[in-house]
């Protein structure tokens, strides 16, 4: 046992967010820490980090937390820069302070070792080889090319000041340096958000060899299942531990749930039986023994609680289109697609009713497709056409992040004026926004509310050729199935741009990939695409390329 939470509880003011938690990390376990937004998981990861403490609860039980030795803890939100002018490599490259110091000290001791090659010389210097090996002191420079190259960082990006880095570099970077200073638990909080599928997948096979403990919070459920060996569910404030990935914890809690109801239906009829008895009975002489015998069989029954009922609030919206599109919904002829360079050039046709997944490395163009085909960004060459009666509903993840002093009832009221307020309220109710909810000024709302609330404003439209850009982030698991379930069932056409094969692997039927230099079209699931890509593949994804050289010092 490397680190353990006894009975434990968080609250900030007057509010509890976790109520009585138990918690443990085992050894070299890949934990996944999963529940619906708000539960508490990240504030899990910052009381393992220390960032918060426990709160004192109004219990006899026994609250604390222990550790094993003096573990090294590492998070990400913890690796900030101290200084954004050096480069990255000199960033990076503190992370292998602890190696390069015993490295020193290794070569110290094997100059004396030369000289006097005592006893206990030599097993000193055996002690600090092990160590030595353990921190991956042997191919640490390695480590640190390939990590880099699969977060997308090229040679000539080593010299380059931190200041030059964009926000969603620098977090790469600072994730990049976590992964390399090889903490004993690695607290991770979403890490695929940002990362393409390639970067996701080599990801997880790291993850996966990492020789020491791992704790993830994510909503990315194919992760999960590719990742962790133990799931925590937090739930109602307490944590359950089920063994194996997220699709066994599935499995296992909807049968841990049955299994509760069923013992608890069983004993509450056996106790009205014996209630019965003992009613019909504590009146006759002869049979008060025989009835005070039955009460005594109740009180000392081990009661069972009725189980929780899932937690699977979520907004439900399925709608059909307004009207039926012509046959050919849209055709991509040569479209040249960037804003002062092109990122792509692509040709292909959709049919109604297709649901057309676009996927592939970060920068080469996905969203700037999605945002040139509804005229948000200007083609550079090429064409484009919509078929016949096509009503376009447009998601993007970037204008649902839009901000208003309005209320949601008056921001959904002044997009719909026409409807009445009950018709709005529904409308509303259909997406979470509930009583008092409806008040809330927009600028208030969490991403995933502002997300929602643009949803639903393209739902009531009804259009026929949904048009969507990552519209699972800021979504938790139950709302990302809500919306595969809607989706699947749309008999409209479908183009979307997504990170989460999972979502792609659910609603998808055709494939868009971008790859570098070209964008092919596979016509069949992503299930079919991942399993002949991988028949396909020669190389071991956590391998660096021959063309991929380090510059010269």
């Amino acid at each position: 046992m490397r680190y353990q939470i006894s009975h434990g509880a968080v609250r900030f003011a007057a509010d509890t967010i976790l109520e009585d938690i138990n918690f443990e990390i085992r050894d070299t376990e890949k934990i996944a820490v999963v529940g619906r937004n708000g539960c508490g998981k990240t504030t899990l990861l910052k009381l393992i980090a220390g960032e918060v403490d426990l709160s004192k609860r109004d219990s006899d039980a026994h609250i604390f937390i222990a550790k094993t030795g003096n573990p090294i803890i590492g998070y990400l939100k913890q690796m900030a820069f101290e200084d954004d002018q050096i480069t990255l490599e000199a960033e990076i490259r503190k992370a292998f302070i602890p190696i390069l110091t015993l490295q020193k000290e290794m070569d110290r001791l094997l100059l004396q070792l030369e000289q006097n090659a005592t006893d206990a010389l030599i097993q000193k210097y055996t002690n600090l080889q092990e160590k030595f090996l353990w921190l991956g002191g042997y191919e640490y420079e390695r480590e640190y090319e390939i990590i880099l190259k699969q977060f997308g960082f090229l040679p000539k990006d080593f010299d380059k000041k931190l200041s030059e880095f964009s926000g969603g570099q620098q977090t790469k970077i600072a994730f990049a340096k976590l992964l390399l200073s090889k903490p004993d638990i690695l607290l991770l909080d979403e890490p695929t958000n940002h990362l393409d599928i390639s970067t996701v997948e080599w990801l997880e096979g790291y993850l996966k060899s990492y020789n020491r403990a791992v704790v993830i919070v994510s909503h990315d459920r194919m992760f999960l299942d590719k990742t962790a060996d133990v799931v925590y569910e937090i739930e109602y404030g307490t944590a359950v531990r089920y063994s194996g990935n997220y699709s066994a914890f599935v499995t296992q809690k909807r049968a841990n749930w049955d299994k509760q109801l069923k013992d608890y239906t069983l004993q509450k009829k056996e106790i009205e039986r014996l209630n019965q008895l003992i009613e019909k009975f504590k009146h006759h002489p002869t049979k008060v023994s025989m009835a005070r015998s039955k009460q005594k069989q109740i009180e000392h029954m081990i009661k069972i609680d009725a189980p929780d009922r899932y937690d699977l609030r979520s907004f439900h919206a399925g709608f059909s289109p307004q009207r039926q599109s012509g046959k050919e919904v849209l055709n991509v002829n040569h479209l040249a697609i960037g804003y002062v360079r092109v990122l792509s050039e692509l040709s292909f046709t959709m049919t109604r009713g297709q649901k057309l997944a676009v996927i592939g490395e970060n920068g080469i163009g996905k969203s700037t497709l999605l945002k040139t085909l509804v005229g948000a960004v200007s083609s550079l060459g090429g064409s484009y056409q919509h078929g016949f009666q096509v009503d376009i509903g447009y998601f993007d993840q970037q204008i649902a992040q839009y901000t208003s002093d309005k209320s949601v009832l008056d921001e959904f009221w002044g997009t719909f004026p026409h409807l009445t307020e009950t018709e709005i309220r529904t409308a509303l109710g259909s997406f979470l926004f509930t009583q008092d909810d409806v008040f809330k000024k927009v600028s208030m709302l969490s991403g995933g509310e502002r997300a929602r609330l643009t949803l639903a404003k393209i739902i009531k439209r009804r259009p026929n050729f949904l048009i969507l850009d990552e519209p699972t982030n800021h979504m938790d698991i139950v709302g990302k199935e809500t919306l595969e379930n809607m989706l699947s069932a749309y008999t409209g056409t479908l183009l979307f741009v997504s990170h989460d094969r999972y979502f792609v692997r659910q609603v998808a039927d055709s494939l868009l990939v971008f790859e570098p230099g070209q964008v092919i079209l596979y016509p069949y699931s992503y299930a079919q695409y991942s399993e002949e890509r991988d028949k396909n593949r020669e190389t071991d994804i956590t391998g660096l390329p021959a063309s991929w050289q380090r510059p010269k010092t």
